[in-house]
């Protein structure tokens, strides 16, 4: 339960004391949390331990002090888990059941496909650099509030129409892939609109509308835009805080993610383009440069192309999407990839 900027350096970390065999993963996944273990615990090691994640928190909350205490404005009616057991077993029922333990009786942990379907359902990172770039989009970002502005409650209508499109983007994705590869399960992947049904229920006043729901939400009610204090004259006033996670956690461990594989996959983007584009300025990075996924930032993302695929069936069967056998296709990634550590620097 770590930011996922983190969850590289704590993997890193821990090598040197875990065991194959052990479970292992992350509340909640974000994007390429799989691909990020395998990077740097090895494919060997994933494949004979229990590698987990969610695919969101199971609860909107916030901190009211710093380690001692928290608000919980929301629980989730469901939030889908991704366990996948170690080789050679059939799924492990026994990490859900600690995981209930651990968060309570609800949210019920429903089962997602894989480990693709979590990444592409990654709602962090459609929901927050998307209503961000929305709130922002004609208003000047030096110019201070005299309070934070509300979150989900100040959305307006074209917000909501940009959620989405984007989320219309995934879904492409998806058709893509399964035209494909029609053994692919992605049966967990929604729209975000059936993502808050299920999430949320009646907690939400209007369902007319992903910008109704925002807005009437009982969950996402006082959440604010992250903000920064600063004096004016005096008075305390707030101008937004860029380096919060919904830009640092949700844009490099998220959307770019998604965006990496819609790229593999064949799959134009341009709603999703523009809040990248407008998110990666606001915080002085460049991952997304003349349509590619070629900035000098990405090597601090998970997205597919920062471990070296270049193609969408390397992608696929190296991670196991596809098929729990080794193919030709892993052998190659794993050779290409130990040239590229071999090869002295010029």
């Amino acid at each position: 339960a770590l930011p996922s900027f983190t969850h590289e350096m704590y993997l890193k970390a821990l090598k040197p004391y875990l065991k194959a065999g052990v479970t292992i993963g992350a509340m909640p996944g974000e994007g390429g949390f799989d691909l990020c273990a395998i990077h740097n615990l090895g494919s060997e090691f994933c494949r004979h331990s229990n590698l987990f994640a969610l695919e969101t928190l199971p609860w909107a909350c916030r901190i009211l002090e710093y380690g001692k205490k928290v608000e919980v404005l929301g629980t989730k009616k469901e939030v889908e888990v991704i366990v996948s057991p170690k080789h050679g077993t059939t799924k492990d029922e026994v990490v859900t059941e600690v995981l209930h333990k651990l968060v309570g009786r609800l949210p019920e942990l429903d089962p997602a496909d894989n480990f693709l379907a979590v990444t592409l359902m990654n709602i962090n990172s459609v929901w927050h650099p998307t209503i961000s770039d929305g709130f922002y989009r004609n208003r000047d970002v030096t110019v201070p509030f005299d309070e934070p502005p509300l979150f989900y409650y100040g959305a307006d209508e074209y917000t909501g129409e940009k959620l989405s499109k984007i989320s219309d983007e995934v879904l492409e994705i998806k058709r893509v892939l399964l035209e494909k590869y029609p053994s692919l399960h992605l049966h967990s992947l929604h729209h975000v609109s059936e993502w808050m049904l299920r999430s949320y229920g009646d907690d939400i006043g209007d369902k007319t509308s992903i910008y109704t729901m925002l807005r009437t939400n009982k969950g996402y009610r006082g959440l604010t835009h992250p903000m920064r204090e600063v004096q004016v004259e005096g008075q305390t006033k707030y101008l937004p805080n860029f380096r919060y996670r919904y830009f640092t956690e949700d844009l490099p461990m998220g959307l770019i993610v998604t965006r990496g594989i819609a790229e593999l996959a064949g799959v134009k983007t341009p709603h999703m383009d523009d809040v990248i584009l407008w998110c990666q300025e606001m915080l002085g990075k460049e991952y997304l440069v003349d349509g590619e996924l070629k900035g000098k930032d990405l090597e601090y993302t998970r997205a597919p192309q920062r471990y070296g695929f270049a193609t969408l069936d390397s992608f696929m069967e190296v991670n196991h999407y596809l098929d729990d056998a080794p193919t030709k296709a892993v052998e190659n990634h794993a050779s290409s990839l130990a040239t590229k550590v071999e090869t002295p620097a010029q």
